[in-house]
């Protein structure tokens, strides 16, 4: 609710970053006040000091977090606008954006997709996804204009729409690399 020392600001934040690696490793059932106060080493009570709700700390540990991959995306697209050009480092970078860091595992590609259905059955989180996919989709423009494969909005809600149902059906059959899945559909359909 409220920091306006800078005290409170880093406190905050703490409980913001705590959040966000509780939610990127477990999920939203991994995110408790309690859990949150332990991570951030900070009292229990500065959970609801700082924040009016459990929904509200989630939320903005969602933005924080998204937030964070949006700009590890952006600085990669800027760094290749200055190399030559290569639909493979496009085709990863918009993986990235969609899926999560080559690194990421089955468990962690199905943390991140739950962000984006659990947006449906929480009202209050729908807002924050609402803005932040408008900025996923520009950062996914940008890289498929770059690697010489502009799209209009309606082509990239299509092409997003068949990397993540192949990437949900490779998570349903237990496929071991549900990146592969989601980069085959992708260099299917540019």
């Amino acid at each position: 609710m409220t920091a306006s020392t800078p005290k409170g600001e880093r406190r905050r934040h703490a409980l913001i970053e705590a959040a966000a690696g509780l939610l990127d490793e477990g999920g939203f059932d991994a995110v408790g006040h309690r859990a949150v106060a332990e991570r951030a080493g900070l009292p229990l009570a500065a959970t609801t000091y700082y924040f009016r709700s459990l929904d509200e700390l989630v939320a903005a540990a969602v933005e924080h977090h998204a937030r964070a991959e949006l700009g590890r995306g952006w600085a990669r697209l800027a760094e290749l606008a200055v190399q030559p050009q290569d639909d493979e480092s496009a085709v990863e970078l918009v993986l990235d954006a969609l899926i999560g860091p080559a690194t990421a595992g089955a468990e962690q590609v199905v943390l991140r997709y739950e962000r984006f259905v659990v947006a449906a059955r929480r009202p209050w989180l729908g807002p924050v996804m609402r803005e932040l996919r408008t900025e996923l989709d520009a950062l996914l423009m940008g890289a498929l204009s770059q690697a010489g494969h502009p799209v209009e909005a309606d082509e990239l809600e299509r092409l997003v729409a068949v990397v993540d149902g192949a990437v949900v059906n490779a998570l349903i059959e237990a496929a071991p690399d549900p990146r592969a899945a989601g980069r085959r559909m992708l260099l299917r359909s540019l």
